[in-house]
């Protein structure tokens, strides 16, 4: 097992490793003194709109407002947003660097912006590796519940510090058949990819190519938080899993990324049924959507999810 892990990780993980906080920071660096940019402008230089509250959350846990000048970044209306160090410290430095600023609003909005950022926009690849790999996905050699043996649920915490953004992965190995809790791991690591809709893979990755490298075992089936083929682009983590590992792999997110559920709790986007709304029991209001990630019919990782030792 080792030996495909190593063999697929290093062609497909390696992007997951970029580090967008350093990106972003660079990005903001390159605004001229006596000008702003807005979060807008610098999640479309990272290459998606998306970012955008990012971006923003990027700007609060920025370790160094002297040296990275994350209060050049304001609300595309012209409103100054928020500042870690409080309002009237981002209005101070807004007009040390020569911004007019008026009741919480940049003066002469449309003359001081800067938006000629400097950028291979990033995200962009990014994307293009998600639609690449997709292409790889397999459901001709679907896995039957029969063949289950091992599944392997994997799933992140994130902590954040003064200093930087310390997070938590952790696996546990069961036996499907038992209920038998076969083997756990855990392992900390620094995030350097801020959560971005339909871009966790990219952020949650290096911990479960690291968890998968530590199991003493080889699980049949990978259990994942998040989406598989419920995603806009139908290559969410489960599915980026499933696909680096050429290994059977579900989805299971605690909301609803994209689609409409219909009455028989089938959910449908771009006219097509990529998932399903699971409800543990009658009293519980609100659902898990449950989806495929590879190799694995969405009946069978309903099936399987309706076991109680996976509610």
């Amino acid at each position: 097992m080792l030996n495909i892990i190593e063999n697929n990780l290093k062609v497909y993980l390696i992007s997951s490793f970029m580090d967008l906080y350093n990106y972003t920071y660079d990005l903001v660096k390159q605004i001229p003194p006596g000008k702003i940019s807005t979060y807008g402008a610098v999640a479309r230089a990272l290459g998606d709109i998306r970012a955008s509250r990012a971006v923003g959350r990027m700007m609060n846990q920025n370790p160094d407002a002297d040296q990275m000048p994350c209060f050049k970044i304001v609300q595309s209306d012209g409103h100054i947003g928020g500042f870690g160090l409080g309002i009237e410290n981002k209005i101070h430095r807004l007009q040390n660097d020569g911004i007019k600023v008026d009741d919480g609003c940049i003066l002469d909005f449309d003359e001081v912006l800067f938006d000629d950022f400097k950028t291979d926009y990033p995200l962009k690849k990014l994307r293009q590796e998600q639609i690449n790999l997709s292409s790889t996905l397999d459901f001709q050699n679907q896995i039957s519940e029969n063949d289950v043996k091992l599944i392997a649920g994997f799933d992140v915490a994130y902590m954040f510090h003064d200093d930087w953004k310390e997070s938590c992965g952790a696996c546990v190995l069961m036996d499907y058949k038992t209920g038998e809790i076969v083997e756990q791991q855990t392992l900390f690591l620094e995030t350097h990819f801020p959560y971005i809709p339909t871009f966790l893979s990219f952020r949650e990755l290096p911990f479960i190519e690291k968890l998968i490298q530590s199991l003493k075992n080889s699980p049949s089936l990978f259990l994942i938080d998040g989406n598989g083929l419920l995603h806009p682009y139908q290559f969410g983590l489960a599915c980026h899993i499933g696909a680096s590992m050429k290994t059977p792999s579900i989805g299971v997110a605690k909301s609803l990324l994209c689609g409409i559920q219909q009455k028989d709790n089938t959910v449908v986007y771009d006219d097509k049924i990529l998932g399903c709304a699971f409800y543990a029991n009658k009293r519980v209001k609100k659902p898990i959507y449950i989806s495929q990630g590879n190799k694995i019919s969405l009946e069978t990782a309903v099936s399987i999810i309706k076991k109680n030792q996976f509610i």
